[in-house]
């Protein structure tokens, strides 16, 4: 059986954040690299990775054969959908294959109750589905009494869903001539080649058993949910601390951290886990980190910062800042006085703008999304829920209201009154010993 990663596919809802979904760092690893991993671990040893020309380069060094192990590599001309992700790699796909989307986070438990299915069944596909509990903008599945799929119905209103079953694209075929013939068949405007290619299997009496999932899952379909799949990686974590790590004796490191080679944490900072801190990195004097923290390599946090709940990309520097519940981009830096504020003065969820529309995120509590190569500059602030373009810089003692667009400076124009000060001689001052 071949696993099948589909990484050719383009984020269009992530701005600032211009890094692919996969191939953000969690722990050290890139969420590509975790899902190997747990492939690998539910014993699937035969991997097909479908990329763009964009990011193909990079997913071949990240896909480093172990023993036992194959890789081979497709190439997705454009990102038109998970049939057009297949159709790239039609040459590499013989026998059953394994279809995943690595920007989606499970356990290994998804893999078993899957792969443990198609060993007790005889169906033509088996598919992922995962009950919620609230409105998922996703697709739903809706199925027979037998827990056979009869519908996809992707993205229905609130209100009009066929079931409370989310799609999950972890799907296995056991018969891959027979999918491409139904996607050949499909006619249809959008990209939604796939889902009506297994509507039509449907439709023809081929049977698609939906296996329920009850494990963890968090999708990454826009930048706040980063936050999500760092809190799974945290909760799953045990307290490490590497070898070379420094601490001072007056710092005070708490509950479960993980914290990479050559750290160095210095006089009265407190680190408070869950908190992960890359390698290289310096926690400065008088430094708190809280709960939820997800710091990456080579990160100067300075004095008197404080890092709540946030997620920072490698190579950040800050000095007096405060940053909550924000996420960063890589080598960004932040001028002593920085704030990302994080709550509403209404108390009401925080929503961003995307597309010209007001996303709410359901955060009571939620900063920034800064893109990478940012500068702020001193006593600067940026209200709840605003995005920063790259390489863009946010100048001293402004107040960002809104969002800001990449390679874009904002300062603040400061006008002053000047007048003559009336200046008179110094006048010697008697003392009680003077006579």
């Amino acid at each position: 059986m071949k696993v099948v990663f589909l990484c050719g596919g383009v984020g269009k809802r992530m701005f600032p954040i211009t890094e692919d979904k996969f191939l953000l760092d969690f722990m050290g690893k890139t969420l590509l690299e975790h899902q190997i991993e747990m492939a690998r671990d539910a014993g699937l040893k035969d991997f097909v990775i479908i990329g763009n020309s964009g990011n193909i380069g990079r997913i071949k060094q990240l896909a480093t054969p172990a023993k036992g192990t194959k890789f081979e590599f497709a190439l997705q001309a454009r990102p038109s959908g998970i049939a057009d992700a297949l159709r790239s790699a039609a040459a590499l796909l013989n026998g059953e294959i394994l279809i995943v989307n690595p920007n989606d986070v499970f356990d290994s438990s998804a893999y078993g109750v899957l792969l443990e299915a198609r060993k007790r069944g005889s169906a033509s596909s088996y598919i992922l589905g995962y009950k919620v509990k609230r409105y998922f903008p996703g697709g739903y599945l809706a199925v027979n009494d037998q827990n056979e799929l009869t519908q996809i119905v992707e993205k229905p209103k609130p209100g009009t869903e066929p079931s409370d079953l989310v799609n999950i694209l972890l799907h296995l075929h056991t018969d891959v001539p027979r999918l491409f013939e139904y996607i050949d068949t499909v006619q249809t405007a959008r990209d939604d080649v796939y889902e009506c290619a297994l509507d039509g299997m449907v439709r023809r009496a081929c049977k698609i058993k939906v296996v329920n999932y009850e494990g963890c899952w968090a999708p990454i379909k826009y930048p706040w949910h980063i936050l999500d799949i760092s809190k799974i990686f945290l909760d799953a974590a045990d307290r490490k601390l590497a070898n070379s790590v420094s601490i001072s004796e007056r710092a005070v490191v708490t509950g479960k951290v993980v914290i990479g080679e050559n750290v160095r944490i210095l006089e009265n900072a407190v680190v408070r886990g869950p908190v992960y801190i890359g390698p290289n990195c310096v926690i400065g004097n008088n430094v708190l980190v809280r709960e939820y923290s997800h710091i990456g390599a080579g990160c100067v946090v300075g004095f008197s910062t404080e890092i709540k709940g946030s997620y920072i990309g490698d190579g950040c520097w800050f000095h007096s800042s405060y940053i909550g519940d924000s996420i960063i981009g890589k080598n960004c830096s932040f001028g002593a006085g920085t704030v990302t504020a994080n709550f509403r003065f209404d108390e009401k969820t925080v929503p961003v703008k995307c597309s010209e529309a007001q996303l709410d995120t359901g955060r009571d509590h939620f900063g920034a999304i800064i893109g990478d190569n940012c500068k702020c500059g001193i006593n600067s602030g940026i209200l709840p829920g605003r995005r920063v373009g790259p390489n863009s810089i946010v100048g001293s003692h402004v107040c960002l209201e809104e969002d800001l667009e990449p390679d874009t400076m904002v300062t603040g124009q400061q006008q002053h009154h000047l007048e003559k000060r009336a200046v008179t001689p110094n006048k010697t001052r008697k003392t009680g010993a003077q006579k």
